[in-house]
């Protein structure tokens, strides 16, 4: 074994040790690190200062207590946690995620993936990334409201326009923005608009942030394809979720031409071979805030699975996982790779397991990785404080002109270093050295800290 992977075995030891039950941040610390051992031979200096013990570690982490009522007047207790886990090139930015599922590993895990998703933007933004172990779903309007106001009663403490600038994730949309900004408004008396990401567009918001996830991710795979000389045109695409970032990937890829057909919830998948109709999708999700189970009742073509995960056996040229991590196991991997699939592109973030990802490596797929294809929301969104800054809002094509630019520049970096480093189509190891070395370079000209 070579000094540098080594040392990186050592960190990856190191980080089990402190944290053996942090199974999901422990998978995407070996993802990064492992993949950047030729940077490491080639900047002997990193060892030397301790960067990757440095760079695995958060700068801060906060746990707090969230107590709230609902409307039958019974109490509730929460636990909240903001992961604030980088700052070398510029304030924390990063979601906060309300769902049952959330804990410190998983929240360390997105943070730690956020730095270097980031860092590849271009844009002066850390990383970090908090939520809470609250279920939305079900929940009337007012019991949310009064949880994300005693959720901001003690965040607004950790953040600011130049600390720390959270956004939205999954079960934080532009209804629990409205109410976390107007808590953090009434208790810092001041109007700081870039405190809060995706806002609403009467106080602060831009125009494209809505769909800026899903367009960003299918204007990564098309510089992917236009490279390969591949067109998109009638291209049959599978999508996992139907939240903000599936439903605008359907639209942007119907936009180009692809057949999108089919898409997902927690309960189950609809498969419709005449294509998606996106407007039933957006009616049911954002208008009634249903199940996609009811796609089914009003297409008659169309199919509805019980199961989430059996998605990725319907066979397709594009797999677009956009729902929640790990949900690509490998046997989805092997299923889709067997029904001919060509193209996996990530909207989630880390939704494909390792195995998953080595499968899709060693079959030849072209694999796009999360931070890479999905920093388009994260990119917009520091273009949304840019404009709270100027006091200004630019007009949606002109956002959307820069989301462009960001994704083209973002393929372009992960590309450039994937042939430096002789693997030219491994955007894994592309995205994670382009990432990684912004970071480090800022770290070390800032000293041990």
């Amino acid at each position: 074994m070579s000094d540098m992977k080594q040392y990186v075995q050592d960190v990856l030891n190191l980080v089990k040790q402190r944290d053996p039950d942090q199974i999901e941040f422990q998978n995407t610390v070996k993802e990064v690190l492992t993949t950047i051992v030729p940077l490491l031979e080639k900047n002997p200096q990193y060892k030397e200062q301790k960067l990757l013990e440095r760079i695995v570690e958060p700068e801060r982490v906060i746990t707090f207590r969230v107590a709230w009522q609902d409307d039958n007047n019974i109490i509730h207790v929460n636990r909240g946690y903001r992961v604030q886990m980088n700052s070398a090139i510029g304030p924390y930015k990063g979601g906060l995620r309300f769902h049952p599922s959330v804990n410190l590993s998983i929240l360390k895990f997105l943070a730690f993936e956020q730095v270097f998703k980031n860092s590849l933007t271009g844009l002066p933004i850390g990383g970090g990334k908090g939520g809470s172990d609250f279920d939305p779903k079900g929940k009337s309007d007012n019991e949310i409201m009064r949880f994300c106001q005693s959720f901001m009663t003690e965040l607004y403490r950790h953040i600011g326009p130049h600390i720390d600038v959270p956004a939205g994730d999954i079960g934080v949309g532009g209804r629990e923005i409205g109410y976390l900004f107007g808590q953090y408004k009434r208790i810092r008396d001041a109007y700081d608009a870039a405190v809060l990401t995706g806002k609403g567009l009467t106080y602060g918001g831009s125009l494209t942030r809505t769909e800026a996830t899903g367009y960003g991710l299918l204007y990564f795979v098309q510089n992917l394809l236009n490279e390969k000389n591949i067109n998109i045109d009638g291209k049959k695409v599978v999508v996992s979720g139907s939240g903000n970032v599936a439903i605008y990937a359907i639209e942007k890829a119907q936009e180009l031409g692809a057949n999108v057909i089919s898409c997902s919830d927690s309960d189950g998948y609809i498969y419709d071979p005449h294509g998606i109709d996106l407007k039933a999708v957006k009616f049911i999700k954002e208008v009634k805030r249903g199940r996609i189970a009811e796609y089914a009742t009003n297409h008659p073509a169309s199919e509805y699975h019980e199961g989430c995960h059996g998605v990725w056996n319907v066979k397709c040229d594009i797999a677009l996982p956009c729902a929640t991590q790990e949900e690509i196991d490998i046997d989805a991997a092997k299923a889709l790779v067997a029904n001919g699939c060509k193209v996996v592109a990530e909207g989630a973030n880390m939704p494909s397991t390792l195995e998953a990802i080595e499968y899709f490596q060693e079959n030849k797929i072209l694999f796009c990785p999360a931070k890479a294809a999905n920093a388009g929301g994260v990119a917009v969104s520091a273009l949304e404080m840019s404009q709270n800054s100027e006091r200004l809002s630019w007009t949606f094509e002109e956002v959307d002109e820069r989301l462009k630019g960001i994704m083209t520049n973002i393929y372009r970096n992960a590309k450039a270093n994937a042939v430096e480093f002789d693997e030219p189509d491994n955007l894994v190891m592309g995205a994670n050295i382009a990432g990684f070395k912004k970071v480090a370079e800022a770290m070390m000209a800032q000293g041990i800290c």
